[in-house]
């Protein structure tokens, strides 16, 4: 390549610089206006809401002008999210405007093309940059010098690729760039992946490999299964996948009708910038248990954190036995097909208490219930016994209407209060005008009675699955131990507590005797680690998201909340679970995160090693220290984080668990920059922090200290994956210490430097 080609490209990256920055000027002066515009008519419709008039032609005037004022504001407020979009997206072109070219011949006609994170036309039309996402661009993430297509409406077009050019820009400078046959060449992704880490994780739109782009742009699969190793791109491929569907359905798609279901408030946080930089909203994000705690409200839902905590102390073999069946996908099922066999007798109600008293009792509920054909389902029967309640609520309604302490509460209203309900409802003026807004008002006053029916509060899901875990002819455990379960069970409900095996069963249980739960609205399911959900839970999110589909990312080597008692394959097992759908596994085995030497080390503690290929980014070797006694271990412990915070931002020390970690930073004392994270925490500070290894599932860190790889806190195979786990966070510098003697599954020390202290 040329001094000339690049000061020809330079030039060109100035003028659309210059393009980008005049664009922002003139979408800001928009805005100012649009801004303007919508606090003038947001403060005329203010007005317009305050008139008070009871004469039936202004009432019904002010009714008009208050809709058509609403419709004002509306249109005002969406304009202005519209610029808001545009700016924002011009924004992320600032600096870095572009990162790919392709010059293409179609049809004979030669053509060159420039890939960026968002499209950009000048004022003729023409495209300046092709958003990433558009069809063509895919041939620069997937094809090679020649003849190659790319999907168009009409089907597939034909282009002869004769050049792939890569950049990386920096404040609108061409720091690098070369002509490449490769999806992203070395020299690019050395340069990336040699920075250190951020608060944040990036985009990876200018480094995506070849595997990576398959997961993003699969459109076809009902359940798509990334099996990655640690470091394998899979969490930024799905950021990049949700970006790619927003675009490509943008008109049947939003990302309200997306769920993305990470393993804590630190992912969370960690991922937050990447759609909002690719010009895109973020998704809604939930973890597994707030997911779970939101449709079991009044009632304390254990933890994976919890229950793990619980698993090191103390998980006997009959507690793993019941575990396992309570966690697999046969257990929902057996538990519906119990309730079915059962049908016959009488689900467990509730009262419904209204102001301290019950409006609806729970005899009142069962006698209706009783009374239904018992030819009907269980889901059918309960469905007519909740019209019926709600019918006896509408009735009550009317009746009460006319009471004297209904009159007088309308006449204890306000002007305001009173014009409200007659706006609200299209009260025309009538004889019976002021029956019909108490009928109005009493309904917003039972509206608590209303809301309990609507969401079948009368119904105890506890009790109906205390019964049938009774009823169960299983042959897990003894009568005894099962028993013994049931109690320990209806014990934790009477505090308000439930286990975490017992939370989707009741779920499940209650959506299938209430027929509810569904929410046909939902598209995408996006679940990261997949590794530490169960097949009931699976199942669960697939039952109460039926139209979505589904795109599930893990590593079997990452399991470091549930390989003390699992041990079944998690490609197989998801694999059996959506046997009926259309269901695609991708495997990336290529880690980029950590340097070469990491890598090599972390992998050597897996049985099967030949899988994970080190990219080649050189560092340094690992570091083993191991120490003569406790109080030595702990001040070679702080020596090594402090040496380390010299050259590293963000030091972790990495514990196997919470005792362990309040443990490491017991040993600090109130020394500044030393920060125990704990599942509260919402982002990373820099310094040296002290963390439980689970909370830091996803993560990346500049330099890792795993704390005691003794044999005794890590004796046998057990342990394998959280130690891997903790190795595969550190992206340049890893640390390994060890009070006394060094744990058996540490076999790579001629991949280490080992010291003994």
């Amino acid at each position: 390549m040329t001094t000339n080609d690049k000061e020809l490209e330079q030039k060109r990256v100035d003028e659309v610089a210059e393009i980008i920055d005049n664009k922002i000027d003139k979408v800001r002066a928009d805005l100012a206006k649009a801004h303007s515009e919508t606090g003038n008519i947001e403060q005329n419709y203010g007005e317009n809401t305050k008139v008070n008039t009871f004469e039936v032609d202004d009432q019904m005037e002010t009714n008009a002008s208050v809709q058509q004022q609403k419709q004002l504001v509306y249109l005002a407020v969406e304009n202005e999210n519209i610029l808001n979009s545009n700016e924002q997206k011009l924004k992320n072109l600032q600096g870095s405007p572009y990162f790919g070219r392709i010059d293409i011949v179609e049809d004979g006609e030669k053509d060159t093309l420039y890939i960026g994170t968002s499209t950009l036309q000048d004022e003729d039309g023409d495209f300046l940059i092709y958003d990433w996402r558009a069809p063509i661009s895919g041939i620069y993430y997937n094809g090679t010098l020649g003849k190659v297509s790319y999907p168009t409406p009409t089907g597939k077009a034909e282009v002869d690729l004769k050049r792939k050019r890569q950049f990386q820009i920096v404040h609108n400078k061409i720091r690098n760039m070369f002509d490449t046959n490769e999806t992203v060449g070395d020299e690019i992704l050395q340069s990336v992946l040699s920075e250190y880490s951020d608060e944040y994780l990036k985009s990876i739109v200018a480094t995506i490999q070849h595997e990576q782009n398959t997961i993003i742009r699969d459109i076809d699969s009902d359940v798509l299964l990334v099996q990655g190793v640690a470091g394998s791109g899979k969490t930024s491929a799905i950021l990049q996948r949700v970006a790619f569907l927003l675009y490509h359905s943008r008109s049947s798609l939003n990302a309200d009708q997306i769920i993305l279901f990470s393993p804590n408030k630190l992912f969370s946080n960690y991922i937050s910038e990447v759609l909002p930089s690719l010009g895109e909203r973020n998704m809604r994000q939930v973890t597994l248990n707030e997911f779970i705690s939101l449709r079991l409200t009044g009632i304390q839902v254990e933890t994976l954190f919890e229950r793990y905590e619980k698993d090191e102390r103390n998980l006997p073999q009959s507690m793993i036995d019941i575990r396992l069946y309570k966690e697999s996908a046969e257990f929902l099922n057996d538990l519906e097909a119990l309730e079915n066999k059962n049908k016959d007798h009488l689900l467990y109600f509730e009262d419904i208490i209204f102001e301290g008293r019950p409006f609806f009792t729970k005899d009142e509920i069962s006698e209706i219930y009783e009374k239904q054909n018992k030819a009907f389902s269980i889901p059918d029967r309960f469905l007519k016994t909740k019209n019926i309640l709600i019918k006896r609520l509408q009735k009550r309604i009317h009746r009460d209407r006319d009471d004297d302490w209904v009159q007088a509460e309308i006449d204890n209203l306000s002007d305001e209060d009173f014009q409200q309900i007659i706006t609200d409802h299209n009260i025309e003026e009538s004889t019976n005008q002021r029956s019909i807004i108490a009928e109005e008002f009493l309904k917003d006053r039972y509206a608590p009675i209303y809301n309990a029916l609507i969401n079948n509060y009368f119904f105890n899901p506890y009790e109906e699955y205390l019964y049938l875990l009774s009823l169960m002819d299983q042959n897990i455990v003894s009568k005894e131990i099962w028993d013994t379960m049931i109690e320990a069970i209806d014990h934790n409900v009477e505090a308000h507590k439930l286990g975490l095996s017992d939370s989707v069963a009741v779920l499940y249980l209650r959506d299938y005797v209430t027929d509810s739960g569904y929410n046909a609205g939902i598209q995408h399911i996006f679940i990261d680690e997949v590794q530490d959900y169960t097949m009931a839970q699976l199942k669960y999110i697939s039952h109460a998201f039926p139209e979505a589909k589904l795109t599930l990312l893990g590593d079997r080597s990452q399991d470091v909340l549930t390989s003390s008692y699992r041990d079944k394959d998690l490609v197989t097992a998801v694999s059996d679970l959506f046997n009926k759908k259309r269901l695609t596994t991708i495997t990336l085995n290529q880690s980029y995160r950590s340097t070469a030497e990491i890598t090599n080390f972390a992998s050597q503690l897996l049985p099967d090693t030949e899988k994970i290929k080190a990219f080649s980014r050189r560092g340094e070797k690992p570091e083993i220290h191991v120490y003569e006694n406790e109080n030595v271990y702990y001040t070679g412990l702080k020596d090594c984080a402090r040496e380390l915070n010299k050259k590293y931002e963000t030091v972790a020390i990495l514990t196997r668990n919470e005792a362990q970690a309040e443990q490491v930073y017991a040993h600090y004392g109130d020394e500044a920059q030393v920060t125990l994270v704990d599942a509260d925490f919402r982002s990373v500070p820099k310094g040296i922090i002290v963390m439980p290894i689970y909370l830091a599932k996803g993560l990346e860190f500049d330099a890792v200290i795993a704390h005691d790889v003794s044999a005794d806190n890590y004796p046998d195979s057990r342990s394998r994956d959280t130690l891997y786990t903790i190795c595969t966070r550190a992206m340049h510098s890893l640390t390994l210490c060890a009070d006394k003697e060094l744990s058996p599954l540490i076999r790579s020390r001629e991949t280490a430097k080992l010291q003994t202290n």
